[in-house]
């Protein structure tokens, strides 16, 4: 009893004490918000006939279906070019900044607001992956992402350095102002009726405002530790927890998909991958798709090997080496469906929600690698780099107000 009383102990200790993945988080960050980035900017050109007021899913019907499922989107606020212009390019930012890790709680709030906008005002557009961003977007919220590899962490890191030299740390003055405009923005659309649509997603948006507010207020002026120490242990299980959803979420996925594919005809006889080799839709190169698909014992070992691979994966997370191995496997194979059927942004979605299950070795080990080549980069052009400060938790979520 003492034995379990104790290992019960030291698991809530560690829930609550510590946010957990940090470089998981900081690398699911960086994917998704890059595969989202990646795609605005590539359909740019398109955005109108996609997204805008000019496309075929006219404004009308987007409001007619959104009225019935209540789903979410600014873009239907208002029918004019100019609004959505600026929400195009505010989802642009928002992305950029999350990449950067810049302001990462408030560039993930806005980087959820510019999914759900843009997805749910033209629900026909986009593939599975669209899904897999769509929900990684508001999970992401929850995770305290901004520990390492982000600005948010080199200007914590900065701070540390300077008091601990006895040096005057400058009280940080863009946090609050962006606090402000987010607290008028919202404030603007509740006033105005905006959020007539649904509950969830604004009490989300004005919880998390307070919630920042609340963080800078205790962090600036409390005068014991244990209001802070509270709010640490609060958002430590809540990242903690956001990050147990992802990991579910992604072995949901491929669960799911491999037993629906174990169910079907084409499945089973190993000619499935077949067909959508022969796709219009689907072949950018059919050269190589008629050279893959020209070989029956290639197309029925890939079948086969993609329905064993995506059943299996759930339960091989109790063996680290099978892990690291079908992760290897999952992630080649979504490069394979990125270049052979045209499918770029739901392979970069897929091996992002992957990398969640990357070993903190593994990822340690890739950002040594480009902090060096960032140096050489730097030392190449003449340009003096400070050196970097590898830690396993960055002091970015407890210096200054990281709104």
């Amino acid at each position: 009893m003492n034995r379990l009383s104790l290992t019960l102990s030291r698991g809530v200790a560690q829930v609550t004490g510590v946010a957990l993945g940090p470089y998981q988080s900081a690398v699911i960050r960086i994917g998704f918000a890059g595969t989202w980035l990646l795609f605005l900017l590539r359909e740019f050109p398109h955005r109108h006939e996609l997204y805008g007021p000019t496309g075929p899913w006219g404004w009308n019907l987007a409001k007619q279906l959104t009225d019935d499922n209540h789903a979410f989107t600014a873009l239907l606020w208002s029918d004019g070019r100019l609004w959505f212009e600026l929400c195009y390019t505010l989802a642009v930012l928002a992305s950029a900044a999350l990449v950067l890790g810049w302001r990462t709680r408030t560039a993930s709030l806005l980087f959820m607001v510019g999914v759900l906008s843009l997805q749910n005002r033209s629900v026909f557009i986009g593939d599975g992956g669209d899904n897999v961003l769509h929900l990684m977007s508001i999970y992401l919220v929850f995770t305290r992402c901004g520990q390492v590899w982000s600005l948010d962490a080199r200007r914590a890191a900065r701070a540390a350095a300077a008091r601990a030299r006895g040096e005057r740390v400058p009280a940080d003055l863009v946090g609050p102002v962006l606090w402000a405009v987010l607290g008028l923005a919202l404030g603007t659309a509740t006033l105005t009726g905006r959020f007539d649509n649904g509950r969830l997603i604004p009490v989300l948006l004005w919880t998390v405002w307070a919630g920042l507010g609340l963080w800078w207020a205790v962090g600036r002026w409390a005068a014991r530790p244990e209001p802070r120490l509270l709010l640490d242990v609060i958002a430590n299980v809540l990242h903690n927890g956001a990050l147990a959803v992802i990991m579910a979420e992604a072995c949901l996925i491929y669960a799911t998909a491999g037993w629906y594919k174990v169910q079907g005809s084409r499945w089973q006889d190993g000619t499935a991958v077949y067909y959508p080799l022969h796709l219009d839709y689907f072949s950018p190169w059919p050269g190589l798709a008629d050279l893959m698909s020209s070989s029956g014992t290639i197309m029925m070992i890939v079948t086969y090997g993609t329905v064993m691979v995506q059943v299996a994966f759930p339960f091989t997370l109790f063996n680290r080496r099978v892990k690291n191995a079908l992760l290897v496997v999952m992630m080649a194979e979504h490069a394979v469906i990125a270049v052979v059927l045209g499918l770029p942004f739901f392979s970069l979605a897929m091996i992002a929600a992957d990398a969640v299950f990357l070993p903190t070795s593994f990822l340690r080990r890739l950002g040594d690698l480009a902090a060096r080549a960032r140096g050489r980069l730097a030392r190449s052009t003449g340009r003096a780099v400070p050196a970097p400060r590898p830690t396993e938790e960055s002091t970015a979520d407890h210096v200054g107000f990281t709104a």
